[in-house]
């Protein structure tokens, strides 16, 4: 049973950083891709970056470039998403999501497993 939890989100004033992990189980981390999406309220899931099986390729979303790094460490089965210059258009439900094979991608329904989300709030 194939398992992501999310974990490090909190509330935070403009300006500051979190970083968030993602703990995976029950997969060959390895041979999967990850990436972190977010959903503020009333709003569609929308990308955030997403990094290849191997950690050698990153992408971002335009709105994050510069403050935002998404790592991962293989031996220990986490993904991180590093959020730097958070503003109060960053509020949201972050989820870390798993895609099967090597290749990252930008769209949610390529995404083979989720977890459960975490909510992360920048105040003004």
């Amino acid at each position: 049973q194939v398992q992501l939890v999310e974990s490090g989100g909190g509330l935070v004033q403009t300006g500051g950083s979190l970083r968030l992990s993602c703990a995976a189980s029950g997969l060959t981390f390895s041979g999967f891709a990850m990436g972190w999406f977010r959903q503020a309220p009333g709003k569609e899931r929308e990308f955030v970056a997403t990094i290849t099986g191997s950690g050698g390729t990153t992408s971002n979303a335009d709105s994050v470039k510069g403050r935002f790094t998404i790592s991962r460490d293989n031996p220990q089965n986490t993904v991180y998403l590093q959020m730097n210059s958070l503003q109060p258009e960053d509020t949201a439900v972050y989820y870390c999501a798993a895609r099967g094979g090597w290749r990252g991608s930008t769209k949610p329904w390529e995404y083979d497993y989720w977890g459960q989300g975490t909510q992360v709030t920048v105040s003004s």
